[in-house]
C-alpha cells in the first residue's frame, strides 16, 4: 500500500477483520487485550469495542523495558502499566500502532512475561512498515507499507484518530 492511501477507517476495518479471523483460528478463550502506550492504546480501544472483548483493556508502558533506555534516559511522561496481576495461562492480544524495528514489541513481551506466562500472544498492529531489526512479526495488520529512510508514520488522537507520513529532519 502506498502511504498516500492511509485512511484510518480502512486500516481499522482491515485490522478488525484480520484480528477476528486470528481469534477464531487460534481459538482464543476470553482474551485479554493489551494496548502499548500511547498509539497502541488508541488502536486497542477501537479494536476492544469493535470486537466486543469482555475483559477490561490492559495498558502497557514499556519505557523501562526498552533496550535503549540508558540512551534516552527517563522520559517525563512514563505512566504505570495497568495489567491484571497474573496473566499466567491467558490468551493475550497485544496491540500497537506501528510495527517498525520490533524493539517495542520485544520490550512489551518482556514486561508481559514479568506478570506470568501467557498461553499465547497475538500481535496486532495498525501498520507494519519496513525496517525490522529483530526477528518478530505481527500476526494481524491493518496495512503493510514501505517508507524511505527519512520518513516515519505519525498517529494522532485519540479523537479524532488520524495517521500520516512525516519527513524526519536529521539533527545537525
Amino acid at each position: 500500500m502506498t502511504h498516500t492511501n492511509l485512511k484510518i477507517n480502512d486500516l481499522l476495518a482491515n485490522l478488525e477483520t484480520n484480528l477476528a479471523k486470528a481469534i477464531l483460528g487460534r481459538q482464543l478463550n476470553n482474551p485479554l487485550m493489551i494496548g502499548i502506550r500511547t498509539g497502541g492504546v488508541w488502536i486497542a480501544e477501537a479494536m476492544h469495542q469493535r470486537l466486543g472483548i469482555q475483559e477490561p483493556l490492559g495498558l502497557l508502558d514499556i519505557a523501562f523495558y526498552r533496550d535503549d533506555f540508558s540512551q534516552i534516559g527517563v522520559h517525563p511522561n512514563v505512566k504505570p502499566s495497568q495489567l491484571p496481576t497474573n496473566i499466567e495461562g491467558r490468551d493475550i492480544i497485544l496491540v500497537d500502532d506501528v510495527f517498525y524495528t520490533g524493539r517495542t514489541i520485544r520490550a512489551a513481551l518482556n514486561e508481559i512475561f514479568d506478570y506470568g506466562r501467557p498461553n499465547q500472544v497475538i500481535l496486532a498492529v495498525l501498520i507494519e512498515r519496513n525496517g525490522r531489526q529483530i526477528p518478530l512479526c505481527p500476526d494481524c495488520v491493518g496495512a503493510s507499507i514501505s517508507l524511505d529512510a527519512g520518513q516515519r508514520i505519525k498517529l494522532t488522537g485519540p479523537d479524532p484518530l488520524a495517521i500520516h507520513v512525516e519527513n524526519v529532519v536529521a539533527a545537525a
